[in-house]
């Protein structure tokens, strides 16, 4: 046995960790790192300080019998080392389960398992959950949550909103407060933001052009409280049954072409609402409105580019990504109403459409909406509308999911797919009760939420910063590869550490230094020292702030929202400053893309690409084919949503799974291509929740 691997010393032998099915061929399946399981009560280092970083901690433990090896020793003649045991391990894994269960029904999907692993998991951390909050990133991140969920929410539905007649803005805010509510207190991952979403808005009034001017019965609210509690159903039994599992052949490909797709679609809504300006009010006004996108779109792209630029201060740079955005907002609106622009944005149909009174339904009906009285023929009908509901909250809600906890983000609890998604059901029932848009996982949001949290620290050898800088771009997309390597150079140099700390203890012991009071001067020296050695090292995430209160303030401050005077303020918000924050989500999106990525290093001068780039491993045919690939999907999505047929997008988005897994391994790429092109989205410790049932 070669060096790198120790076998642990009593390894405990589980019917779960020993019955993991073999990787079918031409279907990847995500390897699973050993990882440092957290105990109940961890000692975790305080969050507010900045501490240097420990690389791959998580992965720093042996690996346990069961477990599938990301680098595995071979034998001189080139057969693996592990296969016979590997055999062992899966026999006995087999024996255990027929001794365990003892019926012929033990083929049968465990009913709720992976929803009782879930809570079973995440249980331990729930009271964490709520005191690691007493930390500053929560109030930066509850600001910049809110105006980037809820204004972008009511600007989604302004065309529901005057298409329908139906919906208002009190049933958006009331839709993201039951979204926050549920995922603070119950949810199994409070990071992910819900919220009224683009595609929800796109179904919901396609099903209203369908059914438009029937008068036989039909209720349009009590007809979506029907799709609602069909969609709700197809939510419970695919978590009961543990189908979100399917999670685990979602590779970055899909989620870069949706991603891609969600920004395209936040661009276009932005242009669709300065050009309808020109329709509903004064040609200065049409022009006052695009000002005023303008400049949304252009200050928080620069307080960005003030926090990536090194100038000044670090807390100055914080303080320019942290409240860059919300600044804007408030900045550009109060511009709206000085001097001469006053009596533009006056003009009708230039702000928010808001119903000024207390927790009132639109058109004054009741918040509950009796769906059980509509005619019976109409809830079958419901019936196939709730099916494909339930496809777009499979792969929407499951891929911002994913895209929240990506590896890129050193998240240390584990996650619940399978109980999330059970929950979202539940929320889906709540809105059509209440009549209104269901909430779904936010994308680009829910990602952004997580960045918000984020605490950085310093790389620990500045010598081997821009190693470390490629080897963690690298690990974003391909967190399995050379991870052996890296792993026994961790081990080793923390061993050399510990000698050293070790010898320079005894030293001290045997030969006591007097000590001495450090003077002013000395402080200062050192501090300056030490300015000068992180000036050399490099940012990187060190911790994420894991709680539930930020996300529960956003959606108690919809609430608020809700009430008189605050939905009046929420009126004055010209509609010019939506669009700018529509642009300025979606370009901030697109050119994080992995599909702009590719297509900018396709035409960047060869001496302008550094040469660690992963991507000069890869032909550059085969690059600009799988980027073909993915603009075609996006293509697809993006073109069906603009017609009539729009009803049946979420299918298409589907489809991107089946493309990536049978398809593109045929289009003559090598194995190491699309390991470099595509992979994995989250590590392995997120995806323990899915990869086990």
């Amino acid at each position: 046995m070669k060096p790198g691997f120790t076998m642990p010393a009593s390894p405990r032998l589980s019917t779960r960790s020993l019955h993991s099915p073999p990787s079918s061929p031409g279907i990847p399946v995500h390897r699973a790192l050993p990882r440092r399981e957290p105990p109940t009560n961890p000692p975790d280092p305080p969050l507010t300080l900045l501490h240097p970083v420990v690389s791959a901690s998580r992965y720093s433990e042996p690996p346990r019998l069961g477990e599938q090896f990301t680098s595995t020793p071979t034998l001189q003649d080139g057969r693996d080392s592990n296969t016979k045991s590997h055999a062992a391990v899966h026999a006995v894994g087999k024996l255990a389960s027929k001794a365990a269960d003892g019926d012929k029904w033990s083929w049968m999907p465990r009913i709720g398992a992976g929803m009782r692993n879930d809570i079973r998991k995440r249980a331990p951390w729930y009271v964490s959950d709520w005191t690691d909050a007493w930390n500053y990133r929560v109030v930066p991140s509850t600001l910049f949550i809110f105006f980037a969920n809820v204004l972008p929410g009511i600007a989604f539905s302004l065309d529901l909103i005057e298409t329908t007649g139906q919906y208002g803005v009190q049933e958006v805010l009331l839709a993201s407060f039951i979204a926050a509510g549920a995922a603070s207190f119950l949810g199994g991952q409070p990071l992910l933001i819900s919220g009224v979403t683009g595609p929800i808005t796109v179904f919901n009034k396609t099903i209203y052009d369908i059914f438009k001017g029937r008068n036989d019965g039909f209720v349009y609210l009590e007809f979506m409280g029907w799709v609602y509690l069909w969609g709700a159903i197809f939510h419970w039994v695919s978590a009961l049954f543990n189908a979100v599992k399917g999670l685990k052949y979602v590779t970055r490909f899909a989620c870069d072409t949706f991603g891609f797709y969600v920004a395209a679609v936040y661009v276009q809504y932005g242009i669709q609402v300065i050009t309808r300006q020109f329709s509903q009010s004064s040609v200065t006004g049409g022009f006052l409105g695009i000002i005023l996108a303008i400049l949304t779109l252009i200050l928080p792209h620069y307080a960005n580019a003030l926090a990536r630029s090194g100038l000044i201060g670090r807390q100055f740079r914080r303080f320019c990504s942290d409240y860059g955005m919300p600044i804007t907002i408030i900045a550009i609106t109060g511009l709206a109403y000085w001097g001469r622009f006053d009596s533009y944005v006056l003009e009708s149909n230039m702000r928010l459409p808001v119903n000024e009174a207390n927790f009132r339904a639109e058109g004054g009906r009741d918040w509950v909406i009796k769906f059980w009285h509509l005619e019976g023929k109409y809830v079958g009908i419901a019936l196939p509308f709730g099916l494909i509901l339930f496809i777009l909250f499979y792969f929407d809600a499951n891929v911002s999911s994913l895209i929240a906890q990506g590896s890129e983000y050193p998240l240390k609890k584990p996650a619940a797919f399978h109980w999330d998604f059970f929950l979202l059901g539940c929320t889906t029932l709540i809105a059509g009760v209440f009549g209104v848009p269901a909430p779904n996982g936010l994308i680009p949001q829910a990602p952004l939420h997580t960045a918000s949290l984020v605490i950085l620290g310093y790389e620990k050898d500045p010598a081997t910063s821009s190693e470390s800088a490629n080897s963690e771009n690298e690990g974003d997309d391909r967190p399995q590869r050379s991870h052996s390597r890296d792993q026994e150079t961790i081990q080793m140099s923390d061993m050399e550490e510990a000698r050293g700390n070790l010898h320079r203890r005894q030293s001290s012991q045997a030969h006591p230094k007097p000590k001495r009071r450090m003077s002013m001067k000395d402080k200062l020296e050192k501090r300056k020292a030490m300015q000068e050695e992180n000036a050399s090292r490099r940012e990187v995430p060190v911790a994420v702030v894991e709680q539930r209160v930020s996300n529960l303030s956003q959606g108690c401050l919809c609430l608020v929202l809700m009430t008189k005077p605050f939905e009046h303020v929420l009126g004055l918000i010209p509609k010019g400053v939506l669009a700018g924050l529509f642009w300025y989500m979606g370009t901030d999106a697109l050119l994080s893309s992995g599909v702009t990525e590719k297509m900018l290093y396709l035409v960047r001068e060869k001496r302008a690409t550094s040469p660690r780039e992963p991507l000069n491993r890869v032909r550059k045919s085969r690059i600009c084919i799988f980027t073909i690939v993915e603009l075609l999907g996006f293509g697809a999505t993006f073109a069906i949503t603009q017609t009539i047929a729009a009803i049946g997008f979420p299918i298409i988005i589907m489809l991107l799974v089946p493309l990536r897994l049978f398809v593109v391994p045929r289009l003559g790429f090598t194995e190491e291509e699309l390991d470099i092109l595509d992979g994995p989205v989250a590590s392995p410790f997120t995806m323990e929740s899915v990869a086990e049932y």
